[in-house]
C-alpha cells in the first residue's frame, strides 16, 4: 500500500475509531485472490469487545462507500483487535501489558523473560522469575535498550479479578 493512500486511510479512519474510545493501531491492505483485503486494527486500555469491532465496522463501511479511498475494486474488511503475540512497539502497549510476561530482545544484553510491573516515560520496571526455587529479582530496562518485545502466553496464570476474589 503507498504511503499515501496509507495516510489517506488513517485520516478518514482515525476519527470514527476515536469515537468509539479506541486507538487505530494498523492499517494493512493486500491481496486475497482477485480481492484486495482491508484489515483495520484497533485496541483501548480495556481492550476490545467483538460488539464494538462489529459496531465499527459498520461505521467505516459507510464512510468507505462515501469516499473513493478505496477506489472502485471490491475489496473485504476486516476490523480486529490485535492478536495476543502482538509486538510491543508503543509506550501505551508496554502500558496495557502491565502485569504480564513478555519476552524482550535487548540490544546489548541478548534476551529477558520478565513481568511487567510499572511503565514510565524512560523505561520499565520489571521482576525476572526466579529459577529452580530462587526469589524473582528486580531489573530496570529503558525503552532504548529494548530491541523487540512481545508479551508471552500463559496458560495458568490467575487473572487479576481471580485474585482479588
Amino acid at each position: 500500500m503507498s504511503t499515501t493512500q496509507s495516510e489517506r486511510l488513517r485520516g478518514l479512519l482515525e476519527p470514527l475509531v476515536s469515537a468509539e474510545d479506541l486507538d487505530l493501531e494498523e492499517i494493512e491492505v493486500s491481496r486475497a485472490g482477485r480481492r484486495r483485503m482491508l484489515r483495520i486494527v484497533v485496541d483501548s486500555d480495556e481492550g476490545v469487545e467483538l460488539d464494538a469491532c462489529a459496531e465499527l465496522s459498520r461505521a467505516i463501511s459507510e464512510k468507505l462507500d462515501e469516499t473513493d479511498a478505496m477506489g472502485d475494486e471490491e475489496y473485504v474488511l476486516e476490523v480486529s483487535s490485535p492478536g495476543a503475540d502482538r509486538p510491543l512497539t508503543e509506550h501505551r502497549h508496554y502500558v496495557r501489558a502491565t502485569g504480564r510476561l513478555v519476552k524482550f530482545q535487548l540490544h546489548e544484553s541478548g534476551e529477558l523473560v520478565a513481568r511487567i510491573l510499572s511503565v514510565d516515560d524512560e523505561g520499565l520496571d520489571l521482576e525476572v522469575p526466579g529459577v529452580k526455587g530462587r526469589k524473582p529479582t528486580a531489573r530496570r530496562v529503558a525503552f532504548p535498550d529494548i530491541a523487540k518485545a512481545r508479551v508471552e502466553i500463559e496458560f495458568n496464570r490467575k487473572d487479576k479479578k481471580e485474585e482479588e476474589a
